[in-house]
């Protein structure tokens, strides 16, 4: 009896439902045939805000954009007969109910989904999923050219346009074209001029997000890279690298044409400058002249440089014992006296220097290196100082006298402190 009248209710309740649907049916279809809007009019007018006509779809994808009535939350599409839910902030209508959810949450704002290792907080599942990645260190997605690995499968499409040469975003402005849609956008600042980030301290604006951090570091004074070598520090990363260099001595930007190396690129340009001025005449080559002793030179900074030889201008003092210098880098030559800092250290014999000229001195005894050479003689030294003493042997100079005796000598030491300590023991 019991089932009989379960049967009883399913078949009253399908029947009860089927037409229910097709009551429901036949009103949209007979409103749809009184205000249908064909093809040729939606190319030239739109929809009212609050009208109650209906557009047809072009394709019955799984989430198409069905023009539907702006006034109702479930409207039926005419021509995939698909019933669509809409949003109320954007109107955008979405075919499944949970992705209309997950939708709404970028105007609420909502985040429900939270790392349970540092707190940040998402709003849909798989954004957490793929944010837990930074911590496990899981990398799912790897390259089949270098085999480098990716948390992310977008990263991973990015990173082969790298083998690929792949740069399908271009500049219309100048035509540069750019791997990555991120690049191109910091690159169109430059033709507008646009710098949306700016110091909240001293209100200075940047192009990029990256440089207003790095200029922080001004007024902060945070310096978060450091020398495992000797310890120093700086605010850039790129800055490191290239004082590494000094400590390994890798010199990885050579000269195309003589083939000299240098550690930073601003040294090779500079160099450069010197094979490109011998194309020129001989005046045009070192234009900068010092108007006190009539020495020339190419650069503008090294005639700054050198005008404080005249004007006995030291702009540069020491911090602990107030000392003045004319040069920034001899005041942090000698502020390893203080510190006791000796950064440079000789990979032979491990003895340890606080500058990298007296290092690259100390080398030559292991090298046997001798780059100066009598041009009278032909003997060779590991020093400018030795070969201009040795010189005084040629030129008959002795420019050190004894002020008891009187008697001269080509050197200061150890030859006059000799006759000294002879005259002392009389």
């Amino acid at each position: 009896m019991t089932f009989a009248l379960k049967q009883e209710s399913d078949t009253f309740m399908v029947t009860q439902t089927y037409e229910h649907q097709e009551r429901e049916q036949l009103g949209l279809k007979q409103e749809s045939d009184n205000f249908v809007v064909t093809h040729e009019e939606s190319d030239h007018s739109e929809p009212e805000a609050h009208s109650d006509r209906k557009l047809s779809c072009s394709s019955p994808g799984p989430e198409s954009q069905c023009n539907t009535d702006t006034s109702k939350k479930s409207v039926k599409c005419d021509t995939c007969g698909k019933t669509s839910v809409k949003c109320d902030t954007c109107g955008k209508a979405f075919h499944d109910k949970s992705r209309l959810t997950k939708h709404l949450k970028i105007h609420t704002g909502e985040k429900p989904h939270s790392c349970s290792t540092c707190g940040k907080r998402f709003s849909q599942i798989i954004n957490l999923k793929t944010h837990m990645r930074i911590h496990t260190g899981e990398k799912p997605y790897s390259c089949n050219t270098c085999g480098n690995s990716f948390s992310q499968k977008s990263t991973l499409a990015h990173h082969i346009r790298i083998h690929t040469g792949e740069k399908p975003h271009s500049c219309s402005t100048c035509g540069k074209t750019f791997t990555w849609k991120s690049e191109l956008k910091r690159h169109l600042r430059i033709h507008t001029g646009e710098k949306p980030y700016s110091c909240s301290t001293c209100g200075k604006t940047f192009s990029r997000k990256s440089t207003l951090k790095t200029h922080v570091r001004v007024h902060t004074g945070e310096r978060p890279y450091s020398c495992n070598t000797c310890g120093k520090e700086f605010t850039v990363s790129s800055t490191l690298k290239t004082h590494i260099r000094i400590h390994t001595g890798e010199k990885i930007h050579s000269c195309s044409i003589c083939g000299k190396r240098f550690i930073q690129i601003i040294h090779l340009k500079r160099h450069m400058k010197i094979h490109t001025s011998r194309c020129k005449t001989d005046t045009s080559e070192k234009s900068l002249k010092c108007d006190t002793c009539g020495k020339t030179f190419q650069y503008k900074y090294r005639l700054t440089k050198h005008l404080r030889v005249h004007t006995g201008e030291k702009p540069y003092s020491c911090s602990t014992c107030g000392k003045r210098f004319s040069q920034l880098i001899h005041v942090k030559s000698h502020m390893a006296i203080h510190t006791g800092e000796k950064p440079y250290s000789c990979s032979s014999c491990g003895r340890r220097f606080r500058k990298k000229s007296t290092l690259d001195l100390h080398e030559r005894i292991h090298t046997g290196e001798k780059p100066y050479s009598c041009s009278t003689c032909g003997k060779g030294f590991s020093q400018m100082i030795h070969l201009k003493t040795h010189m005084r042997i040629h030129t008959g100079e002795k420019p050190y006298s004894c002020n008891t005796c009187g008697k001269s000598f080509t050197d200061c030491c150890p030859s006059l402190n000799l006759v000294l300590q002879q005259v002392s023991s009389c």
